[in-house]
Formats: C-alpha cells, sequence, structure tokens
C-alpha cells in the first residue's frame, strides 16, 4: 500500500484513458491547475450530484486557471453515456485496473451492509501547474465540495 499522498507531493502521471479511449497525461494540462477527483461509480446519485456540482462551477474553474478530471473504475461505455445524459464539459478517465487510484490511495476497502469490498474512496486533489498536489480533500462530503474545491484552487 503506498502512503497517502499530501500537499506539496508530486502527483503521480495519469496515463488513462479518457471517455473516448485517449489516453490523458498531468503533463498535457501544463500551465493549469487540474481538479482531480476520484468518484466510485457513474450515475450513482452521490457521484451524479458531485459531477453535476463540478460541472455547474465549471467556468469559474476556468478563470481560476484550472481544469476539471474525473476518475472511476467504470470504463469508457459508462462514461460516455453519464458524460451525455448530465452534460458533463468534462474528461472522465477509466482505471478499470485501480492502478491510479491505488497510486493517489484512493482505492479502499469499503463495507456496505456489512458486505466488504474494494472500491473508491470519494476524493479530490488539487494539482499545481508544476505537477505538486495543492490540496486534498479525502472521504469527501459532496454537499458543498465543489465550493471547498474552487476556494482552494483560488489560494
Amino acid at each position: 500500500m503506498s502512503k497517502e499522498l499530501a500537499v506539496g507531493d508530486k502527483a503521480p502521471e495519469l496515463g488513462i484513458p479518457d471517455q473516448h479511449g485517449k489516453s490523458v497525461m498531468l503533463k498535457s494540462f501544463k500551465g493549469k491547475q487540474i481538479v482531480l477527483y476520484f468518484y466510485p461509480k457513474d450515475d450513482t446519485p452521490g457521484c451524479t450530484k458531485e459531477s453535476c456540482d463540478f460541472r455547474d462551477v465549471e467556468s469559474q474553474i476556468l478563470r481560476a486557471g484550472g481544469a476539471i478530471v474525473g476518475v472511476s473504475l467504470d470504463g469508457k461505455e459508462s462514461h460516455q453515456k453519464f458524460i451525455k445524459k448530465f452534460g458533463l464539459p468534462f474528461p472522465l478517465l477509466s482505471d478499470e485496473d485501480a492502478a491510479i487510484s491505488k497510486a493517489y490511495g484512493v482505492y479502499k476497502e469499503k463495507n456496505m451492509y456489512g458486505k466488504k469490498y474494494w472500491g473508491i474512496e470519494r476524493s479530490t486533489f488539487v494539482i499545481d501547474p508544476e505537477g505538486n498536489v495543492k490540496a486534498v480533500f479525502r472521504k469527501v462530503k459532496v454537499d458543498g465540495h465543489a465550493d471547498e474545491v474552487l476556494t482552494a484552487l483560488k489560494a
């Protein structure tokens, strides 16, 4: 198990496919801050609200010099449907083998109704233009989170 990323750490490189199957790298966002949010599953209530909240503040994030990227274990077809259904204007990456989720320390053992399983712990990282972690939000509560991230981006 890798150590949890902290503010000031170098962000692990991505290199996983987006909803079109195109590999996305951190360096392709050169000069921008990246809002990298990890969420458990496409088209579920909390993940839909979080993604739509980011969609709704996207113009403010862009004005602050940022870009939004979502990551889940879902495949590109699921991402395509999710994006189309909710008009999401940013890329969603498919971390189907959980390699990136593990590198960011968000792939955790979870427990629902007494059943243990492995999945993504809802988390967001703000990465500065040099590729360093600027802010970390773990065990995210969706309500008000997009505003918290916007504040961190502008700091």
